[in-house]
Parts: structure tokens; sequence; C-alpha cells
């Protein structure tokens, strides 16, 4: 599958939206990263204040050079942000989140309504119930 990325901002809401699918390359995550730097100029909170929910439920299973890509990304300082949300549809895209997002504080979800209401919750440190095996 052919990927691509989307990257939408929520200025009022301090919140990045970012919707992923297929199967990336080394130009796909440069690409990506410059519209996420840019994404994140649009933002009018202070620097870390943001939250990010990325659906990545159409997203192949990646190769382990991705998954490292994605892990240098995602443990950059520059760009992180308060809390972060993942959407996925398969226990092994979550097991691929997992080792990509092994520096952060994540909470993985399977639909984007409980991924907002966790980001939006009031009590930071509330983790998200499990999701057994068979969730669907």
């Amino acid at each position: 599958m052919e990927p691509y990325f989307t990257i939408d901002v929520d200025v009022p809401r301090h919140l990045v939206l970012i919707r992923m699918g297929g199967f990336f390359g080394p130009e796909t995550i440069e690409q990506f990263t410059k519209a996420r730097n840019a994404a994140h100029a649009r933002l009018q909170c202070g620097p870390h204040d943001h939250m990010t929910l990325t659906d990545v439920s159409d997203m192949s299973i990646q190769s382990q050079d991705m998954v490292l890509s994605f892990q240098r990304l995602l443990a950059d300082p520059t760009h992180r942000s308060r809390k972060l949300a993942f959407v996925h549809a398969s226990t092994l895209a979550r097991m691929q989140l997992q080792r990509a997002a092994a520096s952060r504080d994540v909470a993985y979800f399977r639909n984007a309504e409980e991924a907002e209401a966790w980001l939006f919750g009031n009590d930071e440190d509330t983790q998200p119930a499990p999701i057994s095996v068979a969730a669907r």
C-alpha cells in the first residue's frame, strides 16, 4: 500500500491530529518530519504544551529500518507533545508502535473517540484500560 499521511492542527485545543497509512520509506519519513514540524509551528501554545492524536489504523507493518526511524522521530525532544495517543488496528501494529515509542509515555486505543477522551481527561496520570488481544 502506498504511504500517505495527513497532519491537521486544532489550534484552540492545542491538538495535532495525524493520520498515517501504508508502508513508509525514508523519503516519506523525511516528508512527514517536515510536515510535522510545519504543523507544530502553527500551534499557539507553549513548547510541549500540545497533545497529539495519531491514527495508524491504515498503517502497514513496517520494516525494522522504518521502526527505528520512527523511534528516532519520537525520541526527538524538540517536538515532544504533553500527551501522545495512538489509534491502531492490530496487535502487531501496537507492538511495533510500542517499540518505536519506547522513550515516550504513550497511550494506545482502538478508536479516536477513546483516544481523545483520554487526551482531554482531567487526570494526567490516568492510564487507559488495557486492550485485550481479542478486542476489535
